[in-house]
């Protein structure tokens, strides 16, 4: 079953299988079967548990390959990665050593099933949490099973014997395991991150196997061919799970009962009838020698993957993926040979556990010091310059962080005729400047966690989700209100919206969802391999809750670096007529409508070329050609008009004819390879407003609300006018 585990999430993650990833659940059950049979025979046959025995094998079994592939893998990405990238790998890897890796991507909210580009040490979160158990589990079974009274108690080994409570221990990992269950299946619709990462939600597996080691005694009353039956059904669960679920399965949660029952099935029917049915099976060649080495293949193969990638700049296809998952089985073999198997059964060792203990300190400590080395020869993030800071567009004060903005800072009055005039200035001499501030706002360090607030609440749709999951801002008692809709890059617009909506009283409605852009087109997911039906259905409740609201204003953004993968073209007709279509259905139910224009697409990742390039930050500006398509831009504006919007080409707002800014004076402009920061979009404000403005002037059908113009002026009410 190891073997079936190790296969599982190596073919996952070479893209050839689709719900590998519950090989990992597999090893949670095995584990938990495992540890409390040795340590429930250990009690019930001495009264006791060596403790640090225990431990000792623990550390020898698990530390060598750990800390090797952990010192490999930190100095091949400081070679390989971008500094930023190398910086928080680093971090990692020190989240590794103290066996808290799980943790650190649950608050980092990682997506282990969707990550884009994810840290060649993102598979530690499952050695982090069983470590987490091994640590726990032991004095659990003592305490469940002997009592605290007598532990505290407790003769010394070899002495008087008690007779552990089976019984008593059973009901408490049973009744640990339903709770650990029940917060899995709340928390994987709330915060999945936290779900999939920590140790309670994921208790429940490790109990379940722990809960037949108890129990083995009892199952040999189990007929027979009942147990050969359940073998055979429960190995199918587990294959089926690893070919049928899907990045878009929703798990842990429910889904996860799958792998995790047909494991169990597998290790009762094992109990029931060894070496029969499913079973025999297991034992066939080469099955068991794959079992022997899944756990190095386990911690070489993601690294080779991810850092494969990163030295070929692009995905690896199939050819070269396999490649690297053997080099890993290669590895895993020689790491067997050399570093587990001499360290794991050393007699010295295996003699005295507090040297192996002792030993295993020492080891960690010295890790933890090379990590701290490589980490003193990487780069500073920021250069030697203090830039200006930004003058404010005759808006609010501006940002040195998207938090120290107050969001109720009035908008300058009037809005200074020449706004456009001085972005185009910055942005023109952002071309000259020779490196990265060290005033640059947001941080390189901080680039990625630089994410409106919708994406931060989950307000933001994912993939699946079909219904309209909306939140209001600005001011949810206002009597007008606008609506943002679209995909990404219109939740990265938010920050200059919801002060607006504050300061004009207005309520922002947030309707956004990934990879959904809001036109009328039919869209393929590549995400969940087959037809975007979500998109299609959220788009039409969109719709219809726009007409529920009767908002002033519904603004419209899209990504545009949409490719053939998708189903369709960027600006090809079928993407104009349905941008058309959405506008004129938008319109019809009342507001006004105001397409943003393409966001700039930067031919790299900002803020990781900026952390190779911090002296010349002019390495990562894209040229203006390639980063958008004025033609395109173009062949919008008119469809726009035509079904009665307006339109913004913002392109002006961080290019120049000949270059996209990467950094415009102290502000990071992307926070990525296409979205833009809180902070930028936060400068601004004072030109999104003017547009808005436009927009919302222009004639409509019906009366809804006033608007509160920048000059300060008293607002007046709007005049209904036929289109």
């Amino acid at each position: 079953m190891r073997a079936v585990a190790v296969l599982a999430v190596v073919l996952y993650h070479s893209d050839l299988v689709t719900g590998g990833y519950v090989g990992v659940d597999v090893f949670f059950v095995l584990s938990g079967f495992l540890i409390t049979g040795l340590i429930w025979d250990e009690l019930s046959s001495t009264g006791s548990v060596a403790l640090g025995q225990f431990y000792a094998r623990r550390a020898r079994r698990l530390l060598p390959a750990a800390l090797v592939v952990l010192v490999v893998t930190a100095a091949a990405s400081v070679a390989v990665l971008s500094p930023l990238q190398a910086r928080s790998v680093l971090k990692d890897a020190v989240a590794a050593i103290l066996y808290s890796s799980n943790y650190r991507f649950a608050v980092l909210e990682t997506d282990y099933l969707a990550t884009e580009a994810p840290s060649p040490l993102q598979h530690f979160w499952s050695l982090s949490l069983e470590e987490q158990f091994y640590l726990l589990w032991p004095l659990l079974i003592v305490m469940g099973g002997v009592g605290w009274r007598w532990w505290r108690r407790r003769p010394p080994l070899g002495g008087s014997q008690v007779v552990p409570h089976r019984l008593r221990l059973i009901t408490i990992i049973g009744t640990l395991g339903a709770a650990s269950f029940a917060a899995s299946w709340r928390l994987t619709s709330t915060d999945q991150p936290w779900a999939f990462f920590s140790l309670p939600t994921r208790a429940w597996e490790l109990g379940a196997g722990g809960l037949i080691a108890l129990t083995a005694t009892g199952l040999r009353r189990v007929p027979r061919q009942a147990g050969v039956l359940l073998g055979w059904a429960g190995l199918a669960t587990v294959i089926a799970s690893i070919v049928v679920f899907s990045d878009t399965t929703h798990f842990p949660g429910i889904a996860a009962l799958a792998p995790v029952l047909g494991t169990s099935a597998v290790l009762i029917a094992g109990c029931v009838s060894p070496g029969t049915g499913a079973n025999r099976l297991l034992t066939v060649r080469p099955l068991p020698s794959i079992g022997r080495i899944s756990y190095g293949w386990y911690l070489w193969h993601w690294p080779l993957l991810v850092l494969g990638a990163a030295a070929a700049g692009r995905r690896l296809d199939g050819l070269e993926s396999a490649a690297l998952v053997a080099a890993g089985g290669l590895l895993a073999m020689a790491t067997v040979r050399l570093v587990e198997e001499p360290v794991r059964f050393a007699p010295a060792l295996v003699r005295r556990p507090r040297r192996s203990v002792a030993i295993a300190c020492v080891a960690t400590a010295t890790t933890a010091l090379l990590i701290g080395v490589l980490s003193l020869g990487l780069p500073p993030l920021q250069g030697g310059t203090v830039a200006a800071p930004l003058q404010a567009l005759g808006g609010h004060p501006p940002p040195t962080t998207a938090a120290t903005v107050a969001p109720d800072a009035p908008l300058a009055a009037p809005l200074p005729s020449d706004a456009q005039q001085r972005v185009t200035a910055a942005v023109a001499a952002a071309m000259t400047s020779s490196g990265v501030p060290m005033n640059l706002t947001p941080p390189l360090s901080g680039a990625n966690r630089d994410r409106a607030a919708p994406f931060v609440d989950g307000c933001s749709n994912s993939y699946t989700d079909a219904a309209v999951r909306s939140c209001v801002y600005g001011d949810p008692s206002g009597q007008a209100s606008i609506v943002l809709f679209g995909d990404s890059h219109a939740a990265q617009w938010f920050p200059p919206l919801n002060r607006l909506a504050i300061q004009r009283h207005w309520r922002l409605v947030v309707l956004t969802k990934a990879t959904c852009p809001p036109l009328q087109l039919r869209v393929y997911s590549p995400v969940l391999r087959r037809p975007f039906r979500e998109c299609t259905s959220w788009r039409d409740s969109v719709v219809q809750r726009i007409a529920k609201e009767q908002p002033l204003l519904v603004v419209l953004g899209a990504a545009r670096h949409y490719d053939e993968q998708y189903g369709f073209d960027v600006f090809s007709p079928e993407w104009l007529d349905g941008l058309a279509t959405m506008v004129s259905q938008v319109a019809a139910t009342g507001p006004s409508t105001l397409v943003l224009g393409p966001t700039p697409k930067p031919a790299v990742n900002v803020p990781d070329c900026l952390s190779r390039h911090l002296r010349t930050a002019g390495a990562c500006t894209t040229g203006t050609t390639t980063a958008v398509s004025a033609t395109g831009a173009a062949a919008e504006r008119r469809a726009v008009t035509a079904a009665g919007g307006s339109y913004v080409d913002i392109s002006s707002w961080l290019c120049t004819a000949d270059q996209c800014a990467a950094i415009v004076a102290n502000l990071l402009v992307f926070r990525d390879d296409n979205h833009l920061t809180t902070s930028y979009t936060d400068w601004l404000t004072p030109l999104l407003a003017q547009e808005i403005d436009l927009a919302v002037s222009n004639p409509a059908p019906l009366d809804k609300g006033t608007l509160q113009p920048t000059d300060g002026a008293q607002p007046a009410p709007r005049t209904a006018r036929p289109r």
